[in-house]
């Protein structure tokens, strides 16, 4: 690439570069009440507000932000809209069973297919294309670990229509990366522009009654239910935090969920002949068989969007600011993105951000809803946030209306995992975990022909 310095770093996203920040609400006025309160205005908030106005048009719900709709992950994400569901399945059956496995495989595929629904219903306009996603291994050891993963598929029930094997000409058939030793493909994904889709999805409660405050900080959920913000104190028989990898900014939650940093760059629109030798015409999603993997889309204005782990965790679980983002994460995306793609070296990047996701300590996700306190929590989605986040809105949605259905059935309902370490434990084990899991891709580069031992060390420290 001529160089690593991108023309526009932070400002959110690049996603906004291209539709302009929105101009803000109102900020809660003071003290007020409602029937629903909902704490975070992203795809969790937004979807649970959604379905509840559609199922009780009659309940008055609000919903607090401390920025603006879709100003976190949901605006800022890599546009993956895909079944992926971040929980080990071995412990969901030991659990619950064999069958709750599949049955939330197969609802995460139907929300994928309910997003892309509710856009087509709502006339939101965010490049939607469903052409699945291309997991591509680089080096024989990837390609060990894809087999693994399709032989997994096959023994939960999941057949070539759910994913299958893809030999090295067929890849080159649909998208050519430097040193593809194979992939799987799953139809069952769509690429989105985030960023239109959450401000769609704002626009599409707001029709149905909702209200939204933004520049309102909320700062304490108390059980009872009351939402209090540096604008006034929310009261509601049910209170809904949707912070996702924000929820330490509440009191008393900061070891909740972790929240860890993914990085993106963008490059600029490339020409007809740059595009002739990477191929991509279908705009499947692409990812790989790394253990500090990346994901990255084709945009529809003829981008590429490559993102990856950075700087994986700040000091005290804090966030970053307007998601600008390091120029040592830069320089590793953008040396990432030529060794897939060499014809880049000549390229430009345009943008880079960054943001954070919610990490549980057992990094599986959770939807819960306790009706005594009438506090409900829903996240945790380690990076598979923009179709988990649907299925966690109409969850919710029948939690606390207590409409029992397959969806309060499913096997993520109800979780509490344990908390997080305090400090300074969280920051020592987080950039352990990724140091070892960038040493173990290392090793396998450099001709090691089994995983390395290093990422199992990492997976154990994390407790995945």
């Amino acid at each position: 690439m001529s160089h690593a310095i991108a023309r526009h770093n932070g400002g959110v996203s690049h996603w906004y570069a291209a539709t302009a920040l929105p101009t803000r609400r109102a900020p809660l006025p003071g003290d007020r009440s409602a029937d629903v309160c909902i704490v975070g205005a992203g795809f969790t908030g937004l979807w649970s507000a959604y379905y509840l106005k559609r199922a009780r048009p009659d309940l008055e719900v609000v919903v607090l932000e401390r920025e603006f709709a879709g100003f976190g992950a949901s605006g800022r994400n890599g546009g993956w809209l895909t079944s992926e569901f971040a929980a080990s399945r071995e412990q969901v059956a030991r659990d619950h069973g064999r069958d709750a496995v599949i049955a939330l495989q197969r609802a995460m595929q139907g929300a994928v297919d309910e997003v892309i629904a509710v856009a087509a219903r709502e006339s939101i306009d965010a490049d939607i294309v469903k052409r699945g996603v291309l997991h591509v291994a680089r080096g024989p050891v990837q390609l060990q670990r894809m087999h693994a993963m399709l032989a997994d598929d096959r023994r939960w029930g999941l057949g070539p229509d759910d994913m299958r094997e893809l030999s090295v000409a067929e890849l080159a058939g649909r998208l050519r990366v430097t040193r593809a030793s194979g992939a799987l493909f799953s139809p069952h994904a769509a690429r989105v522009q985030p960023a239109k889709l959450v401000q769609g999805l704002a626009a599409a409660v707001e029709r149905l009654g909702v209200t939204i405050y933004e520049g309102t900080t909320a700062s304490e959920v108390v059980p009872g239910a009351r939402a209090v913000t540096d604008r006034g104190t929310v009261t509601a028989p049910t209170v809904l935090v949707c912070l996702e990898g924000f929820t330490a900014s509440l009191r008393g939650r900061r070891r909740d969920w972790v929240p860890l940093n993914s990085a993106l760059v963008a490059t600029e629109p490339l020409d007809a002949a740059t595009w002739e030798q990477i191929g991509w015409e279908g705009s499947e999603l692409l990812g790989d068989g790394a253990h500090a993997y990346m994901y990255a889309q084709r945009t529809a204005d003829g981008r590429i969007a490559f993102g990856g782990r950075g700087v994986p965790y700040r000091f005290g679980s804090r966030t970053d600011v307007g998601g600008r983002t390091q120029q040592r994460t830069i320089d590793q995306l953008a040396a990432l993105l030529c060794e897939f793609f060499p014809v880049l070296e000549r390229a430009t990047l345009d943008h880079a951000w960054c943001g954070v996701l919610g990490v549980p300590r057992d990094w599986s996700p959770t939807v819960r809803f306790d009706r005594a306190s009438g506090i409900g929590t829903a996240g945790g989605y380690v990076g598979s946030g923009v179709a988990t986040s649907n299925l966690a809105g109409r969850t919710l949605s029948g939690l606390v209306l207590g409409e029992a259905s397959e969806l309060t059935a499913l096997p993520w309902v109800g979780r509490s995992p344990r908390r997080w370490e305090p400090e300074p434990l969280r920051f020592i084990g987080a950039h352990l975990v990724y140091a070892l899991y960038r040493a173990a891709d290392r090793r396998e580069a450099a001709g090691l022909r089994r995983t390395s031992r290093l990422a199992d060390v990492a997976s154990r420290l994390a407790g995945r």
